[in-house]
């Protein structure tokens, strides 16, 4: 079950996406008119960081997914950083912004999950320390809290996986993936002249 800080954390997620998508629905880009070739190439790059933020969330689900808070997982992807989950989002966060062909959108991602992101971070260390103390400790004086660092990888031969969770964790893995779908679409209708275009951004 949700605490009230995860429903929050939830609301605030799905009000910032929705008043995006609707700015993005009515937006345009230069780029896409005045140099296309660029445009193309950062919208290539957005679909590369949608696709390595989705495989990394799903290998970090095969981890977390019925384990979460009641054990300390330090394997895979969490011994490359504390916050593997949140890494794969923020490249994630910049490849819908490369997507839209704007940097002025990629900014903007850069600039919520900078603001958002860290107070989730600082609310979940808590309850972890809370949790298992000494052993966290060890574990944040090994692990960066962030940025991966590759030299103390270590993953094990054998690991029990939960499948009825981990299959409920894959939708929530792949949603860059979709987003890039929607991107597509949305400009297609501007394309067809179905939906106009407001502003248009560099």
């Amino acid at each position: 079950m949700k605490n009230k800080i995860e429903r929050l954390r939830i609301a605030i997620s799905r009000v910032f996406s929705a008043a995006l998508i609707g700015l993005i629905l009515f937006s345009g880009s230069h780029l896409q008119s005045e140099a296309p070739v660029f445009g193309a190439i950062l919208f290539a790059l957005g679909a590369v960081l949608c696709g390595i933020a989705s495989l990394g969330r799903l290998w970090c689900s095969l981890y977390i997914a019925g384990y979460k808070t009641n054990k300390l997982i330090t394997e895979g992807p969490y011994s490359l950083t504390r916050n593997p989950l949140y890494f794969f989002s923020f490249l994630g966060a910049i490849g819908i912004g490369l997507a839209t062909e704007t940097l002025f959108f990629t900014v903007i991602m850069l600039v919520g999950f900078a603001i958002y992101y860290p107070m989730v971070i600082s609310s979940e260390e808590k309850k972890l320390s809370g949790l298992h103390s000494d052993d966290y400790a060890a574990y944040t004086a090994a692990t960066p809290r962030f940025f991966p660092r590759f030299s103390g990888f270590k993953e094990p031969e054998d690991y029990a996986v939960k499948p009825i969770i981990f299959r409920k964790h894959i939708f929530d893995a792949v949603w860059f993936i979709w987003i890039l779908g929607v991107l597509q679409i949305i400009k297609a209708l501007k394309t067809s002249g179905v939906v106009p275009t407001l502003l248009n951004f560099w």
